[in-house]
């Protein structure tokens, strides 16, 4: 039972490392969780040795490590759910069974309790164990190994640009400095917009219906941002020129431009992303695009939802007008997706009565299977 409980903790720390795929939050599994369980089992032996009881309350031990111990620390339910799983497979009178040889996987290698006559040849079994895990083991599928290896190869790269200097063009080549101006010249002068007009859009609005109100709040988000990417690139220039003194903020932005990252500081200001500098830049023209034909022309038919700074605003935003469309109370009203055979936002020609069209969905570690309509891997 003390090796299970080892392997459980090994398994749900490990699996972090995948990312979303293994975690949909990331927690903080320590040290004392796991001396706690253990503590845990051991009192339930005793009292059980002293009781002379043949079997151990199996879902007690389970709830309490999973859900109190452990699971104190889960705040998603899916997340609560796998570990429950996990204990489900791992913890109960089968792993005795001298009829049938419990495996908590044979994936890679066959992992199994080891049932040794002393310690010396226990840590010899778990010395033999291999050092790398396919993530078959922890229940998932071969690719999720994908996004841990990419994660990998972009922490190398990162650190490597970090170490690169501002030492060039001693032979008269380009220098990271001018490097760093032709990046913030381009942002400034090809890809800045015009702020919104606020104040005469609001007033265009007789009373703003729900989803006005969310364009709204979504033109001041991104005014802001259009606002802090000016004045940090108009600082960053005037400090290169020695104008004023370069800022330790300053001097990331710099650094963001010449490896082509985003810049902290407008990260603050824009949806959450793991985009590049230049991806993001196309995403940020394309939110434009986006806010201008709301305003110029009508609500998107086709609504870009990645696109939107906060999206589950919008959708809130769908069931109010909803509600007030068909007298329904708010709070027994929910939001439903349909996937449709639609694949271009031209095929589109008219909106729903109720709800949108959307577009800007992905689906990691599986697909949609057009033809089932259903999730596939």
């Amino acid at each position: 039972m003390l090796y299970v409980l080892s392997f459980f903790h090994a398994v749900i720390q490990e699996r972090k490392k995948f990312g979303k795929i293994g975690w949909n939050v990331s927690y903080d599994f320590t040290a004392s969780d796991y001396e706690i369980s253990q503590k845990l089992i051991s009192m339930y032996l005793n009292k059980a040795q002293e009781n002379n009881e043949e079997d151990l309350p199996w879902d007690t031990l389970r709830y309490l490590i999973g859900e109190a111990m452990y699971g104190g620390r889960v705040t998603d339910n899916n997340d609560r759910r796998v570990m429950s799983c996990y204990l489900l497979e791992y913890l109960g009178e089968f792993i005795f069974d001298s009829n049938q040889k419990f495996y908590f996987s044979r994936a890679g290698a066959d992992y199994v309790i080891p049932f040794e006559e002393d310690s010396e040849a226990t840590m010899a079994f778990i010395d033999a164990i291999p050092l790398f895990t396919v993530p078959n083991v922890f229940g998932l599928h071969s690719n999720a190994e994908i996004t841990y290896y990419t994660n990998a190869s972009k922490s190398l790269w990162v650190n490597i640009l970090d170490m690169q200097t501002s030492a060039a063009g001693a032979a008269g080549g380009v220098t990271k400095e001018d490097i760093i101006n032709e990046v913030a010249d381009g942002i400034l002068t090809k890809t800045l917009p015009e702020l919104f007009d606020e104040y005469n859009i609001r007033k265009s609005f007789d009373v703003p219906t729900p989803c006005q109100t969310v364009l709204l709040q979504e033109l001041e988000r991104y005014n802001k941002l259009i606002v802090k990417m000016g004045s940090s690139i108009t600082d960053l220039k005037r400090a290169l020129n020695g104008e004023i003194g370069m800022s330790a903020d300053l001097d990331l932005l710099g650094s963001s431009f010449f490896n082509g990252f985003l810049p902290p500081m407008w990260v603050k200001l824009a949806p959450p992303t793991e985009k590049n500098l230049v991806n993001w830049i196309a995403h940020f023209e394309r939110r434009f695009k986006q806010y201008r034909n709301w305003v110029d022309v009508e609500e998107p038919k086709v609504i870009w939802l990645s696109g939107l700074h906060i999206p589950e605003s919008y959708l809130t935003g769908l069931i109010q007008t909803t509600c007030r469309a068909k007298g329904w109370a708010l709070d027994k009203s929910a939001m439903y997706t349909e996937v449709t055979k639609l694949t271009d936002e031209k095929e589109v020609t008219k909106r729903l009565a109720q709800g949108t069209y959307v577009q800007g969905l992905y689906i990691e570690g599986a697909r949609w299977n057009m033809e089932a309509d259903c999730l596939d891997v």
